[in-house]
């Protein structure tokens, strides 16, 4: 994370996050480096459908493609990018070592991240596997997958 911040901060970029499953670990992470107020807009921990829906994710999304898809990740990207006016937004939903009986759709132990580059208007995506025993390995996986990713974004 700090290269991402790194690199960030020198080509004078912003980023902005939505998250649901990770509960604001990628935000965590971010603010864990030291130069994180250079970079870091805004976060949002949406963890229900409703707060989705208030960022400005469509409800017709949810109900076509199941809150725990790649639409949705899509959808939370960009929104909280244009809400934050940030470079780079990344919106991440999915489920984790757990059944969601209120949002029965969507497979389990998945999670969806787009990250939206404003500059290009163009989305890159993840999908990924929990394979950990705990949500809080699983949180773990995932944020270094998207830092992973975040680092082949901006480096470009």
């Amino acid at each position: 994370m700090q290269e991402v911040i790194k690199i960030l901060t020198e080509k004078n970029k912003t980023i902005a996050t939505m998250e649901s499953c990770t509960g604001g670990g990628l935000a965590n992470a971010i603010t864990n480096i030291e130069g994180a107020s250079e970079i870091l807009k805004f976060s949002a921990v949406t963890y229900s459908n409703e707060y989705k829906i208030k960022m400005g994710v469509n409800s017709n999304t949810i109900d076509k493609y199941s809150v725990y898809s790649i639409d949705v990740a899509k959808e939370m990207a960009f929104n909280i990018s244009k809400f934050s006016n940030s470079n780079y937004g990344v919106g991440i939903t999915g489920k984790l070592n757990r059944v969601d009986i209120r949002n029965p759709y969507g497979d389990d132990n998945i999670t969806y991240v787009a990250i939206y580059d404003k500059d290009y208007d163009k989305y890159y995506t993840l999908t990924i596997k929990s394979t950990e025993s705990t949500r809080a390995l699983n949180k773990d996986l995932i944020i270094n997958k998207i830092v992973d990713k975040l680092l082949e974004v901006i480096s470009r």
